[in-house]
């Protein structure tokens, strides 16, 4: 065919460009794993290796777990800013789980290429951690100042409501939970 033009050096990653004057056409086949040039290694024959970050395989289990990790963990934490303690406790120690098992699965020994999936594991239990201690203060809060919680809830009147208010401290806290009329 005289209308083919020589490949350049910039049309040698190209799969779709044309091949080569004398060379037969060849069916399109994918390329290797890592992009580089043909199945079994790098352009200039040697294996290569995973310079990148690793590709997000819905089947490893240490990726699956460290992603759970980062979501449960937000929700955990974002449970317990808004008031929902129960629900922020369970998913803290299920994020905090999936954490630790995602770090000792292996992220750790996967070098440069499992750099997404240790961010991951550390996120959740970072946010793990913060989730189980808002749980914990709530119910800390509760507990500490359960005579008051008791009073507010069995009153029936505003007034009576009110006076549930001595049962708090001069402090800070004791503030914040302060009945206002």
């Amino acid at each position: 065919m005289p209308d083919r033009r020589q490949p350049d050096s910039s049309t040698d990653d190209n799969p779709f460009a044309a091949p080569p004057e004398g060379k037969p056409d060849q069916p399109w086949q994918p390329r290797g794993g890592n992009g580089a040039g043909g199945p079994g290694g790098g352009r200039d024959g040697r294996d290569p290796t995973p310079e990148g970050p690793a590709r997000w395989d819905p089947t490893d289990p240490i990726q699956r777990r460290a992603r759970y990790a980062l979501l449960a963990g937000m929700w955990g934490f974002f449970f317990g800013i808004f008031g929902i303690p129960s629900v922020g406790l369970l998913l803290g120690a299920l994020a905090l789980y999936w954490g630790v098992s995602a770090l000792r699965g292996g992220v750790e020994s996967l070098g440069p290429a499992a750099r997404p999936q240790r961010t991951a594991a550390v996120s959740g239990l970072v946010t793990a951690t913060l989730a189980l201690m808002l749980a914990a203060g709530s119910y800390a809060v509760q507990l500490t100042y359960k005579d008051f919680y008791v009073c507010r809830d069995d009153a029936l009147t505003k007034t009576a409501e009110l006076e549930c208010n001595t049962l708090l401290p001069d402090n800070f806290l004791g503030k914040v939970l302060k009945v206002q009329r």
